[in-house]
């Protein structure tokens, strides 16, 4: 009997993880699961399915996301982190929970609902060295989405992930001067309403 063919695609993937979990576990396991499902189901499901992610799994710290489309996955990226951080602002809580975000554009094999290989893989490795709240993708990623995404992308140069055969380039999202330009104010424009000058008459 011939064996069964593989099934894959081309897939944006999109891997997010919850920094210091154990610790905030460690502190407080009951409040930090609740305000955690509350964050995803009020802000980063919402997010994902407005951007037509596919979530794969759920870990207790962190998601599995697949897209079709690598602008899609940054984009839904981007306002997960941004919104993240908007609800940070309130100061309502001493220890907020921040995510680190890696993405990267590979080939999957696909195992019923699950997704393996590694593209999954090296996103997985982006995504662990990513800043606390940053968004890190791999340089495949950064080719689809350059020009596309309304951001700052800095190189980071060729990054040796665990496991990976080859040292890949890496590009983080340089959000804090995203940020910072968001909130300055623009400058005042024309009038609404039509100025009239008043000249003197001749003599």
């Amino acid at each position: 009997m011939a064996e069964e063919r593989l099934q894959r695609r081309l897939a944006a993937i999109l891997s997010a993880d919850v920094v210091g979990y154990s610790r905030l576990m460690g502190l407080d396991e009951a409040g930090t699961l609740s305000r955690l499902n509350a964050l995803r189901r009020e802000l980063i499901d919402p997010a994902i399915a407005a951007h037509s992610g596919r979530i794969v799994k759920l870990m207790g710290d962190g998601a599995l996301v697949e897209f079709a489309s690598a602008v899609d996955a940054v984009t839904c990226a981007i306002e997960i982190q941004r919104e993240l951080r908007e609800h940070d602002a309130g100061g309502s809580e001493t220890d907020p929970i921040r995510f680190r975000i890696g993405i990267n554009v590979g080939d999957i094999i696909i195992e019923g609902d699950d997704i393996l290989g590694d593209g999954v893989n090296i996103a997985a490795r982006i995504e662990s060295i990513a800043e606390p709240g940053g968004i890190s993708i791999s340089e495949d990623a950064w080719r689809q989405v350059q020009g596309k995404v309304a951001g700052n992308f800095v190189d980071a140069g060729e990054q040796s992930l665990k496991n990976i055969a080859r040292p890949l380039r890496v590009y983080r999202l340089d959000l804090a001067q995203k940020v910072a330009s968001e909130s300055r104010a623009p400058p005042p424009g024309p009038p609404d309403k039509p100025s009239i000058a008043v000249l003197a008459s001749p003599i």
